[in-house]
């Protein structure tokens, strides 16, 4: 049995027994960094995850953006895409850093589970919004 622990704005909780796949929404702000997360128990050991631009596939990540041999990122497409969570103890939780709009979109966090089919699915629709634009005029102050 696998927990996973997907915090979104709504802060959602699932618990998976099978392949199971998951629809969450969430959002973030241009030119900040945004974390999905992903956390897995280990109980049952650790094992080998990715993450993928788009929907979950049948057999893998689509459009890999980082991936673990459980232990330690074994690929990662740009370093905009980090795991700052403990890898071996189940927090593969991604960190987009400096998302722009083009990073809106659907994400997959994939965790591998001997087995077919027994693969744990979550897709994560990601919606970047513009960042509040402020406008400051200089302070002037008369010399008396």
């Amino acid at each position: 049995m696998y927990y996973w622990d997907v915090i979104s704005p709504c802060s959602v909780f699932c618990l998976f027994a099978d392949a199971v796949v998951s629809h969450i929404q969430m959002s973030g702000v241009v030119g900040q960094p945004v974390t999905i997360q992903c956390i897995y128990s280990i109980a049952g050991g650790v094992t080998a995850m990715c993450w993928g631009r788009g929907p979950c596939s049948l057999y893998s990540c689509s459009n890999q953006l980082i991936k673990t041999d459980g232990h330690r990122v074994v690929f990662q497409k740009s370093k905009r895409y980090q795991l700052n969570g403990p890898i071996s103890k189940g927090n593969v939780s991604l960190t987009i850093k400096n998302v722009t709009q083009a990073d809106s979109g659907t994400y997959c966090c994939r965790v591998e589970s001997s087995g077919w089919f027994k693969d744990l699915k979550i897709n994560i629709l990601l919606e970047i919004k513009p960042g509040e634009f402020v406008f400051c005029l200089p302070l002037i102050t008369s010399g008396g």
